[in-house]
């Protein structure tokens, strides 16, 4: 394949000859192989990407575009691919084996913006824009868990080259990161991490914790109000407002205000006046709100790493998810769970000098494909052994489960929180 490169600084186009930096646009030599050919913003070729083809079967047409904007100051480059018609914003920064990184609801992947710059210093960091949010297109559809984690799989399958993954997700990026772990091969797949993992897409998950009980018909009655065109605009448009963004972050969703800065409300502002953002807001609260996070963990591969923060309000560790999940090292050796102190629900922006404390030397570990949590491994495996003896809570004694079969909590329960653009309760 013959590389063209296009400049167009100062209004002078010239073919065939590499491009001197322009203003607002910035030509960085990537040294990873990341076996894609990736488009400049000025129309011209990345000289610097491979030409190999894709290997993805489902029809996804990848056209990507490498553009330059203030964000340049936290070291990655920004990238669109074209995924069932629609376009889908991602960054990349880094060279070395690959960390997908997974956004929760209302937010984008400038929300890692203070951990992409640091994995990348040993990793190569993809950080997506899930279709509905961020830069990510906007279309009116049925949106779903299922919908995101076709995504995944097919941006996974098409940028990875083979190699296995490392996904890490927060709140209902978190969930999207499991059902892709349970969807994929054992050779795609080399960790997951979960920050304060949703345990449903929104509030029609199972229902059990008290704090949703007490508001679920008013919750439903939500619901039917958001089925009037007229009554979610004006709801939506309350909710996204700057100073709404602001307020809820910094008094109750952060732990750390400091952090919630002009540049995260604005990143979550600006999409929100995109065509087809509020459609996308009724649509993720009123959907099906996808499966439980005990439903997956049978088909779970590789270890996985659950980090939680104590003073999170919109999943609480003391809610079903977060106790069932502090329970799992417990049933399932390679999980590790870790609580952080004094952390809100956004734990990786909040403060994530605690984050990377445990997911840095936990990652090193995965990549040299030792235990995950060391001498942790032994003890939990000590400790299956011990209980391998007793009934499970739940199952009668000598009754089979299964192989790899997790005992699911003994009443259904629910996981709903609050939409970290606004009050409107739904599950993140």
């Amino acid at each position: 394949m013959k590389l063209q490169y296009q400049a167009r600084c100062s209004g002078v186009t010239a073919r065939g000859v590499k491009p001197a930096p322009c203003l607002g646009t910035v030509f960085k030599a990537s040294r990873c192989a990341s076996g894609r050919v990736h488009a400049a913003a000025d129309g011209g070729v990345n000289p610097f990407a491979s030409t190999a083809p894709s290997t993805v079967a489902s029809g996804v047409q990848s056209v990507e575009t490498a553009s330059t904007s203030a964000n340049d100051k936290y070291g990655w480059s920004s990238h669109t691919w074209k995924w069932r018609g629609h376009t889908i914003h991602y960054k990349t920064a880094g060279c070395g084996e690959p960390v997908v990184l997974v956004h929760g609801f209302g937010l984008s992947s400038f929300h890692y913006r203070r951990n992409i710059p640091i994995l990348a210093e040993k990793y190569k960091v993809y950080a997506i824009d899930l279709l509905g949010f961020g830069k990510s297109s906007k279309p009116i559809l049925q949106y779903s868990m299922e919908l995101w984690r076709d995504l995944l799989l097919d941006f996974n399958a098409e940028f990875m080259a083979g190699k296995p993954v490392v996904m890490v997700g927060n709140s209902i990026g978190a969930l999207a990161c499991l059902m892709v772990n349970a969807a994929s091969p054992q050779e795609a797949v080399r960790g997951t991490v979960l920050l304060n993992s949703a345990g449903a897409m929104n509030n029609k998950g199972v229902i059990g914790d008290w704090r949703i009980l007490a508001l679920y018909p008013v919750l439903l009655f939500i619901d039917f109000l958001l089925s009037i065109p007229a009554v979610s605009a004006a709801l939506f448009n309350n909710v996204r407002t700057r100073d709404n963004i602001r307020q809820v972050l910094a008094n109750g969703v952060y732990r750390n205000p400091s952090n919630v800065d002009a540049d995260l409300v604005e990143e979550i502002f600006a999409p929100s006046c995109d065509p087809g953002a509020r459609e996308v807001f009724v649509s993720v609260i009123t959907g099906p709100p996808g499966p439980k996070p005990w439903n997956l963990i049978p088909d779970l591969k590789g270890p996985l790493l659950v980090l939680w923060g104590d003073k999170d309000t919109l999943t609480p560790v003391d809610g079903p998810v977060g106790r069932f999940l502090q329970a799992l090292p417990g049933r399932r050796p390679e999980t590790t769970f870790k609580m952080l102190q004094d952390v809100g629900h956004c734990l990786h922006d909040d403060k994530p000098e605690l984050v990377h404390a445990e997911l840095l030397p936990w990652l090193e570990r995965v990549m040299a494909g030792l235990p995950a949590c060391g001498d942790v491994v032994a003890a939990a495996v000590q400790e299956q052994t011990a209980m391998a003896a007793e009934p499970l809570p739940g199952v009668a004694v000598g009754e089979d489960m299964g192989e790899g079969a997790v005992a699911e909590p003994a009443k259904e329960e629910e996981v709903v929180v609050a939409t970290v653009a606004g009050s409107t309760p739904v599950a993140e």
